[in-house]
């Protein structure tokens, strides 16, 4: 689904990242791990749009996406989640879902100012469409309450609901579980594993919390001082020695 070659990027004389070269099979569940620092957000970035690699290509269903605006990326089907969580805070749970679904509204601009039917049958669709996302995340209860008003770990849940609210195929979810309590954890391990099996979602993720990641990882590639050092399963990973001397000497390793 997924091929990034030869991905570099620098900023000024610093090398952020350098000739990273990956593939997500449809289906899978990626991670990016490594310190911090180790150029695993840039990539996404790149990825999503949000920058514009130095060098090297991202192929997306066997299409060059390099260097597509954020918009563009979101239209092909690829749809991300932030480190720090990024919600309209003033606005509702609901509200916040059904911007995710703003590419796909079909009506003209006079519907709207008019408040024609065709601007109300629509509405009325996506604000459904938008609970059904709620409720299969265990959030609908939730729907009318300001986004600031529920916990960080169902902030977190209703910026996924976004995500999946444009239709993407491929997340990319950073950090997911950076500052949850281990039953937060848990809970977001089980919903992205059944985003893959229910929702035939493909997944690339970022984490530190390698209990997470032995959970739902099927592949991983680490990243230090910007490449790549391993590419493999999880458990391969815990035991292979440049990793250890890299990274996990600085993260949480359960057991």
């Amino acid at each position: 689904m997924l091929k990034v070659e030869n991905l570099t990027k620098e900023f000024g004389g610093v090398v952020a990242i350098q000739d990273v070269t990956f593939r997500v099979k449809e289906g899978e569940i990626f991670g990016l791990i490594g310190p911090n620092g180790a150029g695993k957000t840039t990539i996404l970035n790149i990825i999503s749009g949000a920058l514009k690699p130095t060098r090297g290509r991202v192929i997306f269903k066997g299409e060059d996406i390099t260097g597509y605006p954020p918009p563009k990326i979101v239209a092909r089907g690829i749809a991300r989640t932030f480190q720090n969580i990024r919600l309209f805070k003033s606005m509702s749970v609901l509200e916040n879902v059904l911007i995710g679904f703003h590419s796909h509204l079909d009506y003209k601009f006079w519907d709207a100012l008019f408040r024609l039917p065709p601007f109300f049958r629509e509405e009325k669709k996506y604000r459904e469409m938008g609970m059904e996302l709620l409720e299969y995340l265990g959030i609908g209860e939730f729907a009318t309450y300001q986004a600031d008003q529920l916990s960080y770990g169902n902030q977190r849940k209703v910026e996924i609901a976004r995500a999946l609210a444009t239709g993407a195929d491929l997340l990319l979810l950073d950090e997911p579980v950076a500052g949850m309590n281990p039953k937060e954890s848990q809970e977001l391990a089980d919903l992205v594993l059944k985003l893959r099996e229910e929702k035939e979602k493909t997944i690339l993720f970022i984490e530190h919390d390698m209990s997470f990641v032995q959970k739902v990882g099927d592949r991983v590639l680490v990243l230090d001082y910007g490449r790549t050092i391993f590419e493999g399963t999880p458990q391969e990973m815990l035991v292979h020695p440049e990793v250890i001397k890299a990274y996990l000497g600085d993260v949480d390793v359960e057991g």
